[in-house]
């Protein structure tokens, strides 16, 4: 039986809502869909207002437990659930593939991936150092605790079903705050079978509530116009993320954001060109493209464009397209219509600005969300396509002449999150590096994500970090204490 069947015959695809798997309190569901086949996987309840009020009722009753519970107990939950996320990788990495469509040797990637938050934040939990010392006047001691912030909301996009949810869960546990988790509603139920995982880890209900919802607006406004919250993380576009903050300063609800990305990905003259092909092969087709740390805007210096632009088309070329579970392939369908609308919109307007293609460019004649692995050349350096979050497996080839250009370029944009080189000079790398406003760079790499490495950007792609002690920090307040003695 997958994971999927057992959800469906144990009801685990329903809200879930301290420690209960419950319909919507107005029937109204959701329906997933396979986005290689366009077919129905599974409905599940869409949570309403009076759901999400219910979810924070169980997560405020629930506070005072979790905020009191020893660190090395909270630790040892949270090591659990990691075990037992890695027993089940290949059944998460399947139902990954099922509701979100990517490659299944990178669905069972991402599931070992997000069982690591689960082991980073065990050994966080139990670091929640503050200090002490001697005021500067003599006349006291400054003593600094960090206390758990609340009862926290998480929003989390389709991209990485289980990363993105692990990845706030696990520091929001290890911090002490009860959580109301809201997974995009294309893909719920990675959310709600590690909702199981952690409850057969030992969290106690109410400490974990996760309300799939199609009406996001109206559902997490009143959440973010409750007393009781305290704190919002999310992940998610800049558009959706500028409404939020004006939402949560209302209240002055502290946000945690991690919003849209145009990661540059430079190319120099020196550099290994085969090591910056494979290099951007994974930056540029992670996840088919649909990451917010993707390179969506390559530029290579004009002596090595031909070579460089020539090989990453016969490597976009021969990448096996198909449904996630088929046998080697390794690159599958984006996740819905209008996704695929786009891409083919974002070519044909490139196409017209004067770029060429050459691989791919076109949506396959068959049935599902799919695109062609797509390689742009001779694109301008002013062409529309690189102010986009293209999010796809669309990759725009740009030249440039000197280092001075190269930054430039990469710095015309309004995001801030990631940054790819590709030199053979050290000195080179870190200079370019620190010069790229982006809160992460990678020097002759194209996989950067860690648990251990604090992950967010600059700019208008977010603030706060994810991952590393920064992330419990997200889930923290700081209390000073004066005392004498």
């Amino acid at each position: 039986m997958t994971l999927l069947d057992q959800l469906k015959n144990d009801g685990g695809n329903r809200l879930y809502i301290d420690g209960e798997w419950r319909e919507s309190s107005d029937g109204v569901e959701i329906s997933v869909l396979d986005p290689s086949t366009e077919g129905e996987l599974t409905t599940v309840p869409s949570g309403s207002v009076d759901d999400a009020i219910s979810a924070i009722d169980a997560a405020s009753a629930a506070a005072e437990q979790l905020a009191s519970m020893s660190p090395v107990a909270r630790s040892e939950i949270l090591r659990r659930a990691f075990e037992i996320m890695v027993e089940r990788a290949d059944e998460i990495a399947e139902l990954i593939v099922r509701e979100m469509g990517k490659a299944f040797v990178e669905a069972r990637a991402e599931a070992t991936y997000a069982a690591e938050f689960f082991r980073w934040f065990a050994g966080e939990a139990v670091r929640n150092l503050g200090y002490i010392n001697t005021a500067p006047g003599g006349d006291k001691r400054i003593i600094a605790i960090h206390q758990p912030i609340g009862v926290s909301v998480l929003i989390t996009p389709w991209n990485f079903p289980a990363a993105m949810a692990t990845r706030k869960i696990a520091p929001a546990v290890a911090a002490g705050c009860t959580l109301i988790l809201k997974p995009a509603s294309d893909t719920p139920l990675t959310s709600l079978a590690i909702a199981g995982i952690l409850e057969e880890a030992g969290l106690p209900k109410g400490c974990l509530n996760v309300l799939p919802s199609q009406r996001s607006g109206p559902v997490v406004g009143a959440m973010l116009a409750d007393d009781r919250v305290r704190n919002l993380s999310f992940t998610g576009s800049t558009e959706v993320g500028r409404v939020l903050l004006e939402q949560a300063a209302q209240r002055v609800v502290r946000c945690s954001m991690e919003l849209g990305g145009n990661a540059p990905f430079l190319v120099f003259e020196d550099a290994d060109i085969d090591a910056a092909i494979d290099g951007a092969m994974i930056a540029k087709m992670r996840n088919v493209g649909q990451s917010c740390i993707a390179a969506n805007r390559i530029y290579v210096h004009a002596a090595v464009a031909d070579e460089f632009t020539t090989k990453l088309s016969e490597a976009m070329g021969s990448l096996k397209l198909g449904a996630g579970m088929d046998d080697g392939v390794e690159t599958g369908p984006v996740i819905n219509e209008r996704a695929a609308a786009d891409l083919a919109g974002f070519v044909e307007e490139s196409t017209d600005f004067g770029s060429s293609v050459r691989i791919g460019g076109q949506r396959p004649d068959r049935q599902g969300f799919f695109f062609e692995p797509t390689v742009l050349g001779d694109v301008r350096a002013d062409d529309p396509i690189l102010a986009q979050e293209i999010f796809g497996p669309v990759a725009p080839v740009v030249t440039f002449e000197s280092e001075e250009e190269a930054i430039a370029m990469a710095n015309d944009t309004i995001f801030g999150l990631a940054g790819y080189l590709y030199t053979g000079e050290l000195g080179r790398g870190m200079r370019v590096a620190e010069a790229i406003e982006a809160g992460m760079v990678a020097i002759n790499r194209g996989l950067m994500s860690d648990p251990a490495a604090p992950f967010g950007g600059v700019k208008q792609s977010g603030q706060g970090r994810e991952g590393s002690h920064e992330g419990m920090m997200e889930f923290l307040e700081t209390k000073y204490i004066a005392a004498d003695w």
